[in-house]
């Protein structure tokens, strides 16, 4: 079992198999809340947990599905070059917008862990949370976080992204893509950003932009803070 479990085929073939079954379920209940990488995550650790695999064995494969987490950032750019004319049109209210955006995520997870008494590594750590993982990883390292533990938290906070965003936008009556798009992409990167190309090209292309935009902006913020 062991020989099996440690190849690097296994953590690819179990993270491709959970995702499609997440994407079934997503078509079968129709709704936000079946996001299918939030059922993805759930499968495979439900299949480590269950067979007792070290997640050590289900890395080998899944560091290489890592490498292509940039490249996939980076092709978001392709909806970005479609949208251009709007961008360039638009690109004050875009800048400050994510600006903005980062300056708040920053503080309100500054504020809230001050507020629950959290020490200055987790303080660190989640900081970053709201930019793309690479970004994330690099500022948590400057800062002192642990990586570990910002992943996590980019994580939670693109898959809580993906489920509310379409609802958040509907209660707080967002008439305008350009301003759906750039909020879900400061506030949720890649994940939200999937989300958004579901609600059309223009909100897609915004949020592609935002996500780099709050990455810089982070970074920026950081460095007054290390």
């Amino acid at each position: 079992m062991n020989e099996i479990t440690s190849s690097p085929y296994f953590g690819i073939v179990l993270s491709i198999f959970a995702f499609e079954v997440g994407i079934k379920i997503n078509k079968k209940l129709k709704t936000p809340l079946a996001n299918p990488l939030l059922i993805a995550i759930l499968l495979v650790i439900a299949v480590l947990q269950v067979f007792r695999i070290p997640v050590a064995n289900y890395n080998q494969g899944g560091a290489i599905i890592t490498m292509f987490l940039a490249p996939a950032t980076a092709a978001l750019g392709i909806s970005i070059y479609s949208q251009l004319e709007l961008l360039k049109k638009n690109w004050l209210p875009i800048v400050v917008g994510t600006a903005v955006g980062a300056a708040v995520s920053m503080i309100s997870v500054f504020v809230l862990c001050k507020i629950f008494k959290l020490d200055e590594v987790l303080i660190a750590s989640l900081l970053p949370k709201s930019v793309t993982t690479p970004i994330a990883i690099e500022v948590s390292s400057q800062l002192g976080g642990l990586v570990p533990v910002t992943v996590a938290a980019v994580i939670i906070t693109g898959i809580a992204g993906a489920i509310f965003a379409p609802l958040m936008i509907k209660i707080f009556h967002v008439k305008e893509p350009i301003a759906a798009g750039v909020a879900i992409g400061a506030c949720s990167h890649a994940m939200g950003t999937t989300k958004a190309l579901e609600l059309g090209q223009v909100q897609g292309a915004m949020s592609g932009i935002a996500i780099g935009i709050t990455g810089v902006m982070t970074v920026v913020y950081a460095l007054f803070l290390s």
